[in-house]
């Protein structure tokens, strides 16, 4: 009996486990999805409770403080009138959000803009104070006023290097000097912010062509999203070529259907 012979009478246990998986995997063990349903858990609750304390802190402190303030300024009045004022929860606050809204109302006009450049003219004048107040107002107006200072669109730029991609928030079209100097008023150039991470509040302003931009559809909010979880928290994305597809795949769907309705409803009427 011949060497080949032998080794096809061997039994299969002798033979050697091909198909076997050279690392098995592990199974789940208690441990494990405790440590799994725990994480879970904190995902799910972290973010709840971290939004309520900072809302309750801010109900329970600063407007709070507000409310006290501007019920202490008003002018006592008649006893009921004070008493059910006292009684409303947030007058204060109501009256102050009023007293602003008439503010900026009268801030808006002619009058009111001459005094209030009167009073930075005055503000101007203190050493001290001008730098504080010039600051606070560069803040504010740059946080709560839509101007053109505010970010456009998002995109894509080669940054650092040719090859490698970041995430850019468009600033407006390049304007002035600088955009005579680029482009000569023949090439449009952009002004874009790129954020630095983990810290995004600096990064770099640079100017390139508006063909060297790359523009994405998500929006500004999930950018910022995706720059903060140093690219962690991706935004949804469907691609519209999928999704032409899929519509016209239901609209052949629904033609399909109609026509065996059709079908169906002649049948019947010749059947009649």
């Amino acid at each position: 009996m011949s060497e080949e012979s032998e080794k096809s009478d061997r039994p299969d246990a002798e033979k050697p486990a091909l198909e076997t998986p050279l690392i098995r995997p592990r199974k789940p063990t208690l441990l494990s999805g405790l440590r799994t349903s725990f994480i879970a858990g904190v995902v799910v609750a972290a973010p709840l409770a971290i939004t309520a304390s900072i809302i309750y802190w801010f109900v329970s402190g600063p407007m709070r403080k507000l409310d006290l303030f501007v019920r202490n300024i008003l002018p006592a009045g008649d006893s009921n009138i004070e008493t059910i004022t006292r009684a409303i929860p947030g007058f204060g606050v109501i009256v102050a959000i009023a007293g602003l809204v008439v503010l900026g109302a009268f801030a808006k006009n002619f009058v009111g803009r001459s005094l209030i450049r009167t009073g930075e003219k005055i503000l101007d004048s203190m050493p001290v104070v001008r730098n504080l107040h010039r600051f606070f107002k560069n803040v504010f107006e740059t946080a709560l006023q839509k101007s053109a200072r505010s970010f456009k669109e998002v995109g894509l730029v080669e940054y650092p290097r040719k090859g490698m991609w970041a995430i850019a928030f468009v600033v407006g079209e390049s304007m002035g000097e600088i955009n005579h100097h680029l482009a000569g008023g023949k090439e449009p150039f952009v002004s874009v912010f790129i954020p630095t991470v983990p810290n995004p509040t600096s990064g770099f302003l640079i100017y390139l062509p508006r063909k060297d931009l790359t523009p994405l559809t998500m929006s500004i909010e999930d950018a910022a999203k995706l720059v903060f979880s140093m690219g962690l928290v991706v935004p949804e994305f469907s691609n519209p070529d999928d999704a032409v597809k899929k519509l016209e795949k239901m609209a052949e769907e629904a033609a399909q259907e109609r026509r065996s309705l059709l079908s169906r409803f002649s049948v019947r009427k010749t059947g009649a």
